[in-house]
């Protein structure tokens, strides 16, 4: 399978995502600014692999930053912290690890020690990570069932973790155990990463995959007669409302029109125990001109406005349950949340 980050050398690898099916092309991070770049431009992403990022590179600044003094060289670490935390807005795990990563720093006052913590913190997440999406595999699998048509969006798999992946993980263990998915996944505009990732990541493995427009979904479930929706996400709140990428609260509403389970596939990482609900989540505007570059290159004369939200929030009535490492969490979410964090 495809490697879409190591450390090796004193340098993080990454697998540029950008430039997926055509080529596979890695990058070498030597500095948390070319980095913060890659995040941005999302050569690197999908919310597991985005904390692993940072945990690699909080454990890189650590390295180039060892030789100054220590007020020095903390104050470094927690400015490329505040770099890193400004990447991208909506995908917890991100965050959840910069603040790991800064708890240790604030706890020592040995820079060697801190040094150590933060490679430890580097190893642990990527390891916890690829764990995780297993025991995630593990526990979804149950809800596939034979030759079942599966519905999912964005991408979710080795390309967007540190492991076989969360909603394509569980595609993955189905078509391991002789199940026969048959796959849709929407383009997922305006960058594509279920046109290019996913069909990429499932082709590769010999699973079938049928690639749709993104507004082809409710014909999609009508027509084919889709048996469950599985995707991934980004941040869930403590109720149980869950951002992922644009288009996931559609599928979802389409979902149950169908009478389809909807499901979501992600570790507790994932979960914010600061959001109480979608009021609580940030959503991440990018820039207007990713909508122009596929398909709409006559539109930049326009003198329309172009919103570009790289996320929407499926609401907790709509998600039949959350699948996590450590089991499916069912409604109620608000009391059944709390006792699996």
């Amino acid at each position: 399978m495809l490697k879409p980050i190591s450390y090796k050398n004193d340098k993080i690898i990454i697998l540029d995502q950008t430039k997926i099916p055509e080529d596979e092309i890695y990058i070498e991070v030597d500095t948390i600014e070319v980095l913060y770049e890659a995040i941005k431009m999302l050569k690197i992403r999908g919310a597991p692999l985005l904390g692993i990022a940072a945990a690699y590179g909080i454990r890189l600044s650590s390295t180039i930053n060892l030789n100054k003094n220590i007020d020095d060289y903390k104050n470094c670490l927690l400015n490329d912290i505040t770099i890193l935390k400004s990447s991208r807005p909506t995908a917890v795990n991100l965050f959840n690890v910069l603040n790991k990563a800064e708890k240790s720093i604030n706890s020592y006052n040995d820079k060697f020690r801190i040094h150590e913590s933060l490679v430890s913190l580097a190893v642990k997440t990527h390891e916890e990570d690829r764990e995780m999406c297993d025991k995630i595999a593990d526990n979804g699998v149950n809800l596939i069932k034979n030759n079942a048509k599966i519905l999912t969006h964005c991408n979710t798999g080795v390309l967007a973790t540190g492991g076989i992946g969360t909603a394509l993980g569980i595609i993955y263990r189905s078509f391991w155990k002789g199940k026969k998915p048959d796959v849709y996944v929407g383009e997922t505009r305006p960058l594509l990463q279920g046109a290019r990732l996913t069909a990429f990541e499932l082709t590769n493995e010999g699973i079938n995959v049928h690639i749709i427009p993104d507004s082809a979904r409710a014909y999609i479930m009508m027509e084919k007669k889709i048996d469950i929706v599985i995707t991934g996400a980004d941040r869930i709140a403590m109720n149980g409302d869950t951002a992922n990428k644009i288009g996931t609260f559609d599928t979802a509403i389409n979902a149950r029109y169908f009478n389809i389970p909807f499901y979501i596939a992600a570790p507790t990482s994932t979960f914010d125990k600061n959001a109480s609900d979608m009021n609580d989540i940030p959503i991440e505007q990018r820039n207007p001109e990713e909508l122009y570059k596929v398909g709409y290159q006559g539109l930049t004369k326009t003198k329309a406005d172009f919103i570009n939200p790289a996320f929407d929030i499926t609401p907790n009535k709509l998600i039949n349950g959350i699948i996590t490492e450590k089991g499916i969490i069912l409604p109620p979410y608000e009391k059944n949340i709390p006792d699996f964090i």
